[in-house]
């Protein structure tokens, strides 16, 4: 291997390794304000990439009706549980309402807008709409009565989650996979390594929405409360900080997120229905080198799980996921070793 070849491998383990990054942030922010350990964060991915893969052919997407089905389910769960908490009809219908009102008018905006064959850059901002409707909506239905659980209970709601997206995803997007239009065509020259315009938007896009997360948290009031929840539950709770409103804006940030990476991953490689768990497992491995609770740590995990991905891809091509994914046991294993243990009771 010479210096060329390393730095072309250390190119593209960077750039796989900042769509990692996304993720592993999202998983992290996922635990620490619901305790979720959020199995499905890939398949946010997928959707995202074939969402976009749908209106570049002039069809509406599956998820479109998918998220009509979920908002519906969604705005009843919410107007039976404040029944049953208000006993007051008309405020549970608003609740209701209010649940489905969003998800219909971006379903509504897509049926319209995907026969019309819009220029990329707006395909991809509904895309991005559509799949971001869904993270408060699979909380509502799936996590939100669950939030007093134990971490192992959320655990298997989210497998059960992740099978039903993947199995959803095969009936509305089909076993053939897309591979996307680059968002910029350019190619640049540095040294021995050709950098293309797509690769330079995926530094440039992580980077951005990394910084606008910290100061989303730093910041802002909302970002101010999300940590609060993360920090204690019950002292949020108290202080007027809903763990549901909480929680649903979590979600729509880790679908964001996700969404966000699908599109950024899809014109480098061919996404297929159940591509996304992959993705996002490497995600997670760089999540649990952090701890599950350090941001600074979850990038530079996903960094380095993308250049170990990369030049394993290069030694033992056969072999580069379970080099990825045999990281996780030495790490464990540190910080198994040097963390403190106590009775399950206490």
């Amino acid at each position: 291997m010479d210096f060329s070849i390393a730095s072309i491998l250390l190119l593209d383990g960077m750039t796989n390794g900042a769509v990692y990054a996304l993720l592993g942030l999202a998983t992290v922010l996922v635990f620490t304000v619901t305790r979720v350990i959020f199995i499905p964060q890939g398949e946010f991915v997928a959707y995202g990439a074939l969402t976009l893969a749908m209106l570049q052919t002039g069809k509406t997407p599956g998820t479109v009706w998918l998220l009509l089905c979920l908002a519906l389910l969604a705005a009843v769960m919410e107007f039976m549980a404040r029944w049953r908490h208000h006993g007051n009809p008309a405020r549970a219908l608003q609740s209701g309402l209010k649940m489905l009102a969003l998800p219909l008018v971006i379903a509504l905006v897509s049926i319209w807008a995907a026969p019309q064959q819009f220029p990329l850059w707006v395909q991809a901002a509904l895309s991005v709409a559509i799949v971001t409707a869904f993270g408060p909506l699979v909380y509502r239905v799936a996590y939100q009565s669950l939030e007093a659980a134990t971490p192992l209970v959320l655990l298997i709601v989210s497998v059960g989650v992740h099978f039903a997206m993947t199995g959803l995803g095969l009936l509305f997007f089909g076993a053939e996979g897309f591979r996307n239009p680059t968002f910029w065509d350019e190619r640049f020259a540095i040294g021995p390594v050709a950098l293309s315009g797509q690769t330079t938007i995926i530094f440039v896009v992580s980077l951005a929405l990394i910084v606008l997360l910290w100061l989303y948290f730093e910041k802002s009031l909302r970002g101010k409360a999300l940590r609060a929840t993360a920090v204690n539950r019950t002292g949020a709770r108290l202080m007027g900080i809903s763990t549901h409103a909480s929680g649903q804006l979590t979600f729509m940030m880790a679908a964001l997120i996700g969404a966000l990476s699908g599109l950024l991953i899809g014109p480098t490689t061919t996404v297929f229905y159940d591509s996304g768990f992959l993705i996002g497992l490497k995600g997670f491995v760089a999540a649990v080198i952090a701890g599950l609770s350090s941001y600074p740590g979850a990038l530079l995990g996903a960094l380095f799980v993308g250049i170990v991905e990369a030049f394993g891809a290069f030694w033992a091509s056969a072999f580069k996921e379970v080099i990825v994914f045999t990281l996780v046991l030495p790490i464990l294993l540190v910080r198994s070793l040097r963390s403190g243990h106590s009775d399950e009771e206490h």
